[in-house]
């Protein structure tokens, strides 16, 4: 199950092609720019929830482990 973290990065990612996209249509170099860094920031925000997620996973199987 994706946690918040990885949600909002998602979304941040689409927002930026979005940005990104509008600005190539307009030919807009500030629009294009802070939709890749938009992008670039969802990637990143995306990859903090997975490993956030998979740290809980490791130590919720640790628990059920140890309660054998």
């Amino acid at each position: 199950m994706f946690n918040k973290d990885e949600m909002k990065g998602k979304a941040d990612q689409v927002k930026g092609r979005a940005k990104e996209a509008l600005g190539n249509l307009n030919d807009d170099e500030r629009l294009r720019s802070e939709g890749e860094d938009d992008q670039a920031a969802g990637r990143v925000q995306e990859s903090f929830g997975k490993g956030r997620r998979k740290v809980g996973e490791a130590v919720e199987d640790i628990g059920k482990t140890i309660k054998k």
